[in-house]
């Protein structure tokens, strides 16, 4: 392949220096495409990031503008059930499978999709698939968890958990696990033999991603969890919509403000504004680093629970990515690619050594 005049290498790397932004993108390897042409059509099915697919899509095009692309975006609901039925090459998708998805996959081929991340959530952009952060009432003393301890506290005693779609009982644990006191926690005084309140999301995207991360895929919660939906949101049910009681604003502001004991998590653009509410640190185990949730955290993924944007492919065990399906994904993950992912301002720029991880899958 040539680089057409206006594209030459050292053009690329100029323009990547020159729209860093508020990232250091500079251990992201610039593009580098193949000898030989490619053409044809890729369809993509699922979600468009909010233009960011057809950003990637006109980038990819200046390199082999005999590449077309065939796209249907309605929602991210859409992505997995194109892939099983083989109606979409690449499935654009802001989370997870559910168990139904991933079963439904293996069914069908007898081997898991491919997934391969390809930006990570947001901070604090609304709509823009955001991680989750830890929230107490601002007079607790406690500072920091780990995300056992957060199994501890949420969920309850299980007997196995979900792996992809087994159940494991590698991922059992006991009620002597479960955490109900703020004194298990370490706090002492009036603090140690006040239950624990728990709250946060309704079942959606967001509870699937915390079960996902934190409960093993179990769907046993605390016995005293309560479920609220995001603020705004076509979840919100017809008769709550004047005050909507049951949305995470109301939980945070008029409950979780006011309950010293309570704990929650949710997410930061449902936490804006509020006072009489404080985030915590987490660690992925007791040796940390604690890390305080930040966009800055949250790019550089230190922080534990920044969600992942992926594309999810069919590919059979041992053989090659079609060609113009793996240089796509190889630029998506370039540093031109992740340009244009950070200067879309909702989603982040994936840090340079988790973007090798995910390219040498398309090995």
């Amino acid at each position: 392949m040539r680089f057409p005049a206006a594209l030459t290498a050292g053009a690329f790397l100029v323009a990547a220096c020159a729209f860093a932004g508020d990232f250091d993108l500079s251990g992201l390897p610039p593009y580098a495409p193949p000898a030989a042409e490619l053409s044809g059509t890729i369809r993509n099915f699922g979600n468009g990031y909010a233009g960011v697919l057809k950003k990637w899509e006109e980038g990819f095009q200046k390199f082999f503008p005999a590449i077309a692309f065939a796209d249907t975006l309605p929602t991210s609901d859409a992505a997995f059930p194109a892939l099983i039925t083989g109606v979409t090459d690449l499935a654009p998708d802001g989370s997870e499978p559910a168990l139904t998805e991933s079963l439904a996959f293996f069914e069908v081929y007898g081997y898991d999709a491919t997934a391969i991340t390809v930006a990570s959530g947001t901070y604090d952009a609304e709509g823009r698939s955001p991680g989750m952060v830890i929230f107490v009432n601002e007079t607790n003393p406690l500072t920091r968890l780990t995300l056992s301890q957060l199994d501890g506290i949420f969920g309850a005693e299980r007997t196995g958990g979900l792996r992809g779609f087994k159940w494991s009982p590698e991922e059992a644990r006991g009620a002597e696990q479960n955490i109900r006191t703020w004194g298990q926690l370490g706090l002492t005084g009036e603090w140690a033999d006040q239950p624990i309140q728990t709250y946060g999301h309704a079942p959606s995207g967001a509870s699937r991603f915390f079960q996902y991360h934190i409960l093993k895929n179990s769907d046993k919660w605390n016995p005293n969890y309560r479920g609220y939906v995001e603020t705004g949101s076509k979840m919100i049910g017809d008769s709550d919509q004047a005050v909507q009681r049951l949305g995470i604003r109301h939980m945070l502001a008029e409950e979780l403000a006011h309950d010293r004991y309570g704990i929650a998590w949710t997410i930061m653009p449902q936490a804006k504004g509020i006072g009489g509410i404080k985030p915590v640190a987490l660690a992925r185990d007791a040796a940390g680093p604690y890390v305080m949730p930040s966009r800055a955290s949250f790019q550089a993924r230190t922080y534990p629970l920044v969600r992942s944007i992926y594309i999810y492919l069919n590919r059979k065990p041992g053989v090659a990515v079609e060609p113009k399906l793996r240089e796509f994904l190889r630029f998506i993950l370039s540093r031109e690619g992740q340009e244009i992912v950070a200067h879309d301002g909702g989603f982040l720029p994936l840090p340079a050594a988790f973007a090798a991880e995910q390219a040498a899958k398309l090995d």
